[in-house]
């Protein structure tokens, strides 16, 4: 397999990338890379680029979670310069599960946790109360 062609983002994600590309089949690292290389690029020219992976296309619809979940914690090392970033889970009540990269000691720590799906779970209100003001207003929804 050809190395990618990445500009440079540090050693730690020249790890984390070769781990990965040892462990995953090769579709699955390309379709990472074809995933995280936007971002990445994005990075390194310090532009405002992407808000990050967009997952929820249609085209990407068919990318495992695994994969998914891998290119999160890729970009994830490459704004932190660490290799330990975990991805937690939050439950949210009437909603999908929320999956959220951090440092070790954030996710052990379940005060912490909570903190967290507290202000995830703050958002999601605020979101649905923003959406029916729109809807009331006439004002389209799907932004």
């Amino acid at each position: 397999m050809n190395e990618p062609n990445l500009p440079p983002h540090g050693e730690a994600l020249d790890i984390h990338l070769g781990l990965l590309r040892m462990s995953m089949t090769s579709e699955e690292y390309e379709l990472l890379l074809g995933m995280v290389e936007p971002v990445l690029r994005a990075l390194d020219s310090e532009d405002a680029g992407p808000d990050g992976p967009d997952l929820d296309d249609e085209p990407a619809a068919d990318i495992s979670q695994a994969v998914r979940d891998e290119a999160a914690l890729v970009i994830a090392t490459a704004v932190t310069g660490r290799v330990d970033n975990e991805l937690i889970q939050i439950e949210i009540e009437g909603g999908e599960p929320v999956r959220v990269v951090t440092d070790p000691d954030t996710a052990a720590d379940p005060e912490r946790r909570k903190d967290i799906a507290d202000c995830i779970r703050a958002r999601y209100r605020e979101d649905e109360e923003l959406r029916g003001i729109a809807e009331a207003s006439g004002i389209p929804t799907d932004l």
